[in-house]
């Protein structure tokens, strides 16, 4: 069973643990433009087609590839190791972002900027999942492991504030394309870093649990029903997310400030680191099965308030009193596989989370976007609070779940 909070002391352990400070900077640089290769890409193809309906569309096609992507990369990982696969998969993704970024400029047609999209996200490299996962191997279990899980939550909310504002301001260079470049080299280099490093390059897969009939090989960490809520609770995360990422915009864009935009969305994440490293010493509700659904129906609730201000002010105090909740359900996706996650399939697992976020996202992007051209931001504002309490409902009802098993009987009282 997980323990339910941690302290600055387990932190320092885990980040000072042998073989640990090398794959911790590079998988840092590798995920810095996990929030800016996106949403550079939507305000990029924005600036070059007007709109942010095709924007949103060619985002979404990114989304889903890395969805697919994910998965597809963590199951390898889990078979062989993380070095070879992010390797491949760094050239492959290299000459990827060259190609959207040839028939961006020739503004081709929609339908090929969302193909190639698809392709590019498919390919980006899956550090984050390897970065959780070498934790299991670096860490017995116990509070400095589940620090060290809680640190890649947060890590990660570090770059939704980094990336944005950085997406933001590179949009407003001269050539709008910039943030693309800058993020994918980013990416490359800290993945092929840390596949170079001595931890990962001796990992050692686990062998995964059998189910019967198949079944594990088909459906991998998919298997467990409580990965299955796990999956569900990222999925709705991610929509929630997606809504917001095309709605900031399209709200800064109206007020006549574009570039505000990605330092709106940097506010958001503000909170949220502050928040999340206060809430994992000590977080509510402590049982796993309950904290999902709680913590996701009151991010719905919070958005609610990004509909109500006229001005960007205003809008940027609501952004940081939603952005509350995010880390926390971040740490919760991250810990929860713990508790729900088949044995040797830790970096598929943490694929299916990043899968779920991103499909959600993928979903929440190309939905907003439509009603921001048809109603405005404050309308998928609120529609993005309606998808967040129904899929809160959904995690009430699938709670059993992931509750802890009872402890198993005495060997002296099994008789009796």
């Amino acid at each position: 069973m997980v323990s339910n909070s941690v302290s600055l002391r387990d932190y320092r352990a885990a980040l000072t643990a042998p073989g640990a400070v090398t794959p911790v900077l590079t998988s840092l640089l590798a995920r810095l433009p996990i929030a800016m290769v996106g949403l550079s890409l939507m305000l990029y193809v924005q600036r070059e087609t007007g709109s942010f309906a095709a924007a949103g569309l060619v985002s979404a096609g990114a989304l889903v590839g890395v969805a697919c992507g994910s998965v597809v990369q963590g199951r390898v990982m889990d078979r062989i190791g993380p070095t070879l696969p992010l390797y491949v998969m760094s050239g492959v993704f290299a000459a990827l972002v060259a190609a959207e970024i040839a028939v961006i400029e020739a503004h081709a047609p929609v339908a090929v900027l969302v193909a190639l999209a698809f392709a590019v996200g498919i390919s980006e490299p899956m550090t984050g999942p390897a970065s959780r996962a070498l934790w299991n191997v670096l860490l017995p279990p116990g509070p400095a492991r589940d620090a060290a899980f809680s640190y890649e939550a947060i890590s990660m909310e570090v770059f939704f504030i980094l990336g944005p504002g950085l997406a933001g301001l590179l949009v407003a260079m001269p050539w709008p394309g910039t943030g693309v470049v800058a993020g994918a080299a980013c990416m490359i280099v800290g993945s092929v870093g840390f596949a170079s490093t001595r931890a990962a390059r001796s990992q050692r897969p686990e062998r995964p649990e059998r189910t019967g009939r198949g079944r594990s090989n088909m459906l991998g960490a998919l298997a467990s029903p409580g990965m299955r809520t796990v999956a569900l609770a990222a999925l709705g995360f991610g929509a929630l997310i997606g809504f917001i990422e095309v709605g900031v915009p399209a709200a800064a864009e109206l007020a006549g400030h574009p570039t505000a935009g990605g330092l709106l969305l940097s506010l958001l994440s503000v909170s949220s680191v502050l928040v999340g490293v206060l809430y994992g010493m000590r977080p509510w509700p402590r049982a796993m099965h309950l904290r999902l659904p709680a913590l996701l129906f009151g991010f719905a609730a919070l958005i609610t308030l990004l509909a109500v201000p006229t001005t960007l002010w205003g809008l940027a105090l609501a952004l940081l009193l939603a952005g509350s909740l995010i880390t926390p359900q971040s740490t919760a996706h991250s810990v929860s596989l713990e508790i729900a996650a088949p044995a040797g399939t830790a970096t598929e697992a943490f694929g299916w989370v990043v899968t779920s976020v991103t499909l959600g996202a993928a979903f929440g992007q190309s939905v907003s976007g439509q009603i921001v051209e048809t109603a405005g931001p404050p309308a998928a504002f609120l529609a993005a609070s309606a998808v967040g309490a129904l899929a809160a409902l959904v995690l009430w009802l699938r709670r059993g779940t992931l509750r802890p098993e009872p402890a198993a009987a005495s060997p002296q009282l099994a008789g009796v």
